[in-house]
């Protein structure tokens, strides 16, 4: 048998597989999420940079033309708006210090800022100086050329800066899209990985835990059926191997327990059987000893004839009641099939036709309000009727009446039999194998104890009391729903039906 592990154990390394699952999950999410917010930053980072260089350049320009107009049209205001563009530029050139982030971009603001100061040395020389160095600067002013002059070293400065956020913002791009493709696959690893537990998780629970139960499942119903052999495998998980070599030993010891029950049981049945064997063969052999007896004196011929009929009538009797005994023991499965309790009645009714006529017995319905087909092997429930009606045709006085009743009370059928003669001289017991006193010639003693074991094998109830006004009452209650047959059950033989 393979090594099993403990359910605790099974369940601990999945719980724990399970964990380490979640947690590589929670730890790619929070490096994606780490990743796009980094990658967000510095993305508005170098917009903001590459914005606040644009915004230094472009009032730088217009600080210029303002200025220059203003300067060559002498406006008195001029000092106010160079003094508003410096102020702008300023506060962007803060914007671009307060976000670098490498020494690269720290030296090239630097080297952009220097340039700028430059510059505004020599506008403030021009433009501030109220007493220029010549009457030419304002045409000077007008000139392209000198205004490129003027500005040119910052600009080297501006495409310097402009090109390194370029360098970088192309890193970033690159980086997102490498970053995209791990992604992907990085998604993919958990679900691979969940798919691949769930199977690894499906195997061992559906090998170590749920075929296992399965398997003591049908073991203990196979028992309950009756089937003590039963054995399961000790598989599984180390509970269940447990519990089913646990099943195992108990089938074993109930099924020595039911073997020695059966010679117990066996025991007890033969004793109880001898003596009515002992009985009821004792009594005909004496009748057939003092018979054979007057054949030793003087008889005429109709005497022996009449002792001739007497010895046939006790060897017959004798062989009715030794027939009738092993078609009592003898084991037989109902074969049932839908019959209605009227066919069954009339059936043996019709058999006991010439005993009904000779004793001027007439059986009545009284009550009969229903008659539902119920599943009954007719042939054993008829022999059953029959042998409870022939007891009350026996029990009743000549010209006397047998009353029969049939209804449906609940889930149940109820059939009664009730004869008017004096009542029955002991109450009948379920499963007594020893007839009660009998004084028929013909029957057997055994017809109360057939029908308790045709009623039996049918799942079936049988009664018999004492009915208001004298007689006895016969009471057979049969379940209207199918009933679930026993497995091995002792009725009345089939052969001897008739």
């Amino acid at each position: 048998m393979p090594a099993s592990r403990s359910l605790k154990h099974v369940l601990l390394t999945h719980e724990l597989a399970l964990f380490l699952l979640v947690v590589l999950t929670g730890l790619l999410a929070g490096v994606s999420a780490y990743y796009w917010q980094e990658t967000s930053r510095q993305s508005l980072r170098i917009t903001r940079m590459t914005n606040a260089a644009q915004e230094i350049r472009t009032n730088l320009f217009r600080q210029v033309k303002e200025i220059s107009w203003a300067r060559l049209l002498r406006d008195a205001s001029a000092a106010g708006v160079y003094t508003r563009f410096s102020r702008e530029i300023d506060r962007h050139f803060n914007v671009l210090r307060q976000s670098t982030e490498s020494r690269a971009e720290d030296e090239a603001v630097q080297a952009l800022q220097k340039s700028y100061r430059r510059l505004q040395l020599d506008m403030n020389r021009i433009f501030v100086d109220p007493y220029p160095a010549a009457e030419v600067a304002p045409i000077r002013l007008l000139d392209p050329a000198y205004e490129r002059g003027l500005v040119g070293g910052f600009e080297l400065d501006y495409d310097s800066l402009a090109t390194l956020l370029g360098r970088t913002t192309r890193r970033l791009v690159d980086r997102e899209q490498l970053w995209t493709g791990i992604a992907m696959w990085g998604i993919s690893v958990p679900f691979v990985l969940a798919v691949l537990l769930l199977g690894l998780m499906r195997h061992r629970i559906q090998g170590g835990f749920v075929r296992p139960v399965a398997a003591l499942t049908t073991g203990a119903r196979e028992m309950s059926a009756g089937r003590l052999d039963v054995r399961v495998p000790e598989e599984g998980v180390t509970e269940l191997c447990e519990l089913a070599k646990a099943f195992n030993h108990m089938a074993q010891e109930l099924e020595r327990s039911r073997e020695a029950l059966v010679e117990s049981e066996r025991a007890a049945a033969l004793g109880a059987l001898v003596p009515v064997v002992a009985h009821n063969i004792r009594n005909p052999l004496a009748s057939i000893r003092a018979t054979a007896q007057l054949l030793d004196e003087n008889t005429d011929a109709e005497e022996q004839i009449e002792i001739r009929q007497m010895l046939i009538e006790t060897v017959d009797r004798l062989g009715r009641w030794v027939s009738a005994l092993v078609s009592y023991l003898h084991p037989l499965k109902p074969a049932p099939m839908l019959m209605s309790p009227t066919a069954m009645f009339d059936a043996a009714a019709t058999l006991l036709a010439p005993r009904l006529d000779a004793r001027d017995v007439e059986i009545v319905r009284t009550v009969w309000d229903a008659d539902p087909q119920v599943p009954v092997d007719v042939d054993l429930m008829e022999q059953a009727i029959y042998g409870l009606l022939s007891n009350a045709v026996d029990a009743s006085p000549e010209g006397g009446r047998i009353e029969i009743s049939c209804r449906v009370e609940g889930d149940w059928l109820r059939l009664g039999i009730r004869d008017l003669g004096p009542g029955m001289p002991f109450r009948p017991e379920p499963g007594g194998l020893e007839p009660g006193p009998t004084t028929k010639r013909m029957g057997t003693g055994l017809g109360i104890p057939v029908a308790f074991k045709v009623c039996k094998a049918h799942g079936w109830n049988i009664t018999f009391e004492a009915a208001a006004g004298g007689g006895t009452e016969v009471v057979i209650r049969a379940p209207l729903a199918a009933p679930v047959w026993p497995v091995e059950t002792i009725s009345a033989g089939r052969e001897n039906a008739a």
